[in-house]
C-alpha cells in the first residue's frame, strides 16, 4: 500500500523507509504557529494541539488528493501541561533548554490518516523525558553541534542524533519521540489491506 506523507520531516521519511512503507510526499503548508495560537485561544492542551495539527495537515492534503491515504503527523513538547514551541533563534533555543534542564517533560506525537478530505483514523503517543542537570556551558556546547536550520525546523533536541546525551531518563517509544508512532500506524495499515 502506498500512502501520501503530508510532512517535510526528513526523520519521518526515514522511519517510513526503514519500515518498508511506500509513500509520496505532499507538503501541507499549514501555518502551524497560527493554528497553535488559535487552538491555545480556545483552551486546547498540548495533547489536543498535537492531534489537531496532525489532522489539519492530513485533511488539507487529502482534499487535494481524494481516494488516497494521507498521513499527517505532529509532535509537541509539553512542560507542566504548557506548550513549548520550536525556537525562532539560537537565543530562544538556549532559553528553552534552560527551562527543560533538570526537569521532566512530555513529548506528544500524533498521527492522522485521512481519505477524501476526512479523518478516518488517528493515534497519539505521550513519552516522558527527564533531562539531566546541565550547566549553561554544556547547553551552549550542545547547541553548537546543531545547524541553525535543523534547530529551527525540528526544535531543541534531535533524539536520533546528539540529543540523546541530554537525557537522564526516557520513557516511551523512540520512533514516537522522533515524531512518528510507527507501530500503531503499521497495525492500522495492515488492517486496511
Amino acid at each position: 500500500m502506498r500512502i501520501v506523507l503530508a510532512s517535510k520531516s526528513g526523520v519521518r521519511k526515514d522511519i517510513l523507509k526503514k519500515n518498508n512503507i511506500e509513500f509520496e510526499i505532499e507538503h501541507s503548508n499549514v501555518d502551524e504557529d497560527q493554528a497553535k495560537e488559535s487552538l491555545i485561544d480556545t483552551g486546547a492542551d498540548p495533547f489536543l494541539i498535537s492531534k489537531n495539527l496532525a489532522e489539519l495537515k492530513s485533511v488539507k492534503v487529502s482534499l487535494k488528493r481524494p481516494d488516497e491515504i494521507v498521513l499527517g503527523a505532529d509532535s509537541v513538547v509539553s512542560l507542566n501541561n504548557k506548550l513549548i514551541n520550536k525556537p525562532k533563534s539560537r537565543e530562544e533555543a538556549l532559553k528553552i533548554l534552560k527551562m527543560l534542564n533538570n526537569s521532566t517533560h512530555h513529548l506528544i506525537s500524533s498521527i492522522c490518516i485521512s481519505k477524501n478530505g476526512s479523518m478516518i483514523w488517528n493515534h497519539t503517543d505521550k513519552s516522558t523525558l527527564k533531562m539531566k542537570k546541565l550547566n549553561e556551558q554544556q547547553l551552549k556546547e550542545y547547541l553548537s553541534k546543531i545547524k541553525t536550520e535543523t534547530l529551527l525546523a525540528y526544535g531543541v533536541y534531535q533524539i536520533e542524533a546528539d540529543g540523546l546525551e541530554l537525557f537522564e531518563e526516557i520513557c516511551g517509544d523512540m520512533n514516537s519521540i522522533m515524531g512518528l508512532p510507527i507501530k500503531p500506524l503499521m497495525e492500522y495499515l495492515k488492517n486496511l489491506k
